[in-house]
């Protein structure tokens, strides 16, 4: 339970500076490679490789390097790598990926700074456009997922030695590497860290302004049908059109909620019924779209109680940072702490009463009316209520064969069809529910051993079960 203290800093009666007198803190960066002198003679441009963090304003890699194209008096390019093996490019998700980029072209324009979409891995494309263009600096954002990580550290080995080479977390609140040194053990042991820094990194955001200095070349507009084109996407998977992408949308989004559900959001969060009851804010944030730390920035200064949706968005989501950060294996069995490990083995053989195919679970053809609909509401709409997807992930543990089966089978239909999938607080929700991750050992059971277990009994209790079953049996 949080304490008054803990409640008043959060909610926040202390107003942030005014943006113009903010400071870049540079412990929000991470040096991958320095040449100062270079820097200093030969630059000739600087580059923002645009990854995790897709806007132009609230976005510390962006200001960063804005401030770095200043201070040398050099043009300001914005790089978007086109990876050929994206992670699940379904039409949902690259229609809502697309469409927010299109927004940040749009608006790198109009501040004068080129914008350019590369078709390629970043360690296979982005070296050659530094040269060519002169570029002696590139700043990039910060992923803890090993697809991005993995592209950073080839970029890092294929950029010329003389290169200056910034990385900076521009998606959490505290920087990763700020907030620990380790992964936590749950969210009572990240929590007091978070609280520590909150003083030091939750500040108002400076805006990206105009560049002074002029491109050397025209910038060409994208070509967007051949950005679809280059990618084999899954037309199975429908565009999600309760969320409309982009910053824009976003930020209206977020203006309605803080208007009209914040309020609600302690009561309601855990009724799969009360839509008003949650932000619905996690497809904006997972693509970057929309700044956590602006959505923090905004419910502090809101006169409605804020505690709870803070803390979802600080601990809870700065904690599955920090798990995939540090745990290399952060999508596996292999990551279980000791005693979720133990249980799970030795239960793995323990009969289950129902086992279900992918293709059955796929298609939402359980005896679990509650499971159905929930499945429906993430195939169909994009985004499963969070509270569901604690039951949901539990009761693929519960009708597959074995532990790892049921991590694959959760993970993949996160990141297929969730518009908020591909990112740590999926992955993290996953290893919670299946492999006690951020949990402690509870009473133990047939197949799940001491992870904690959930039950349709217990959802009866908490809301009308009903109610939520009918409204996707209509949509089957």
């Amino acid at each position: 339970m949080e304490t008054a203290n803990k409640k008043q800093k959060l909610e926040g009666d202390v107003e942030s500076p005014p943006a113009e007198e903010i400071k870049f803190n540079e412990k929000r960066i991470k040096v991958l490679k320095q040449n100062d002198k270079y820097l200093e003679e030969e630059c000739g441009g600087v580059v923002y490789w645009m990854g995790r963090d897709q806007r132009v304003q609230d976005n510390w890699a962006m200001i960063y390097a804005q401030q770095l194209a200043t201070q040398h008096e050099v043009p300001l390019h914005v790089v978007f790598c086109l990876a050929p093996n994206l992670p699940h490019p379904t039409r949902r998700r690259c229609h809502f990926m697309f469409t927010g980029l299109k927004e940040v072209e749009e608006e790198c324009r109009s501040l004068n700074i080129g914008f350019h979409v590369l078709h390629g891995a970043g360690g296979d494309v982005l070296p050659a456009f530094v040269k060519e263009n002169e570029c002696a600096c590139i700043v990039t954002d910060m992923s803890p997922l090993n697809y991005l990580k993995d592209q950073v550290e080839s970029v890092s080995k294929n950029l010329p030695d003389d290169s200056c080479f910034y990385q900076v977390d521009a998606h959490n609140v505290i920087p990763v590497w700020e907030t620990s040194e380790k992964v936590e053990y749950a969210a009572r042991t990240i929590r007091p860290k978070i609280h520590a820094k909150l003083d030091e990194f939750l500040s108002e955001f400076p805006s990206v302004r105009k560049h002074t200095v002029e491109l050397k070349k025209e910038n060409e507009k994208v070509n967007w049908d051949g950005a679809f084109k280059a990618l084999s996407i899954d037309e199975s998977v429908g565009v999600a059109t309760k969320f409309q992408p982009g910053s824009a949308s976003g930020l209206k989004a977020t203006s309605t909620f803080i208007e009209e559900g914040l309020n609600h959001f302690e009561k309601l969060r855990n009724n799969p019924n009360a839509d008003d009851g949650v932000s619905n804010l996690s497809p904006w944030i997972n693509f970057g779209q929309v700044s956590a730390q602006r959505l923090v920035l905004l419910a502090r200064k809101s006169k409605k109680s804020s505690a709870s949706f803070v803390e979802e968005l600080l601990v809870r989501r700065e904690l599955a940072d920090n798990f995939c950060y540090y745990q290399a294996n952060y999508n596996s069995v292999k990551s279980c702490t000791n005693w979720a490990a133990e249980t799970l083995e030795a239960h793995r053989n323990d009969k289950r009463e129902y086992v279900y195919t992918r293709e059955e679970l796929t298609e939402a053809k359980t005896h679990d009316d509650l499971w159905n609909a929930a499945q429906l509401q993430m195939t169909l709409h994009g985004k499963m209520h969070g509270f569901l997807r604690m039951y949901w992930a539990k009761k693929i543990l519960e009708w597959t064969e074995s532990p790892e089966e049921a991590l694959e089978t959760s993970l993949f239909f996160n990141d297929h069809y969730e518009l908020d999938g591909n990112d740590p607080n999926g992955v993290t929700g996953c290893m919670w529910s299946i492999c006690g991750v951020h949990d402690n050992a509870w009473a133990e059971r047939e197949v799940f051993g001491k992870i904690r277990y959930m039950n349709y009994k217990g959802c009866l209790r908490k809301f009308d079960v009903k109610a939520f079953v009918a409204k996707y049996k209509l949509e089957e």
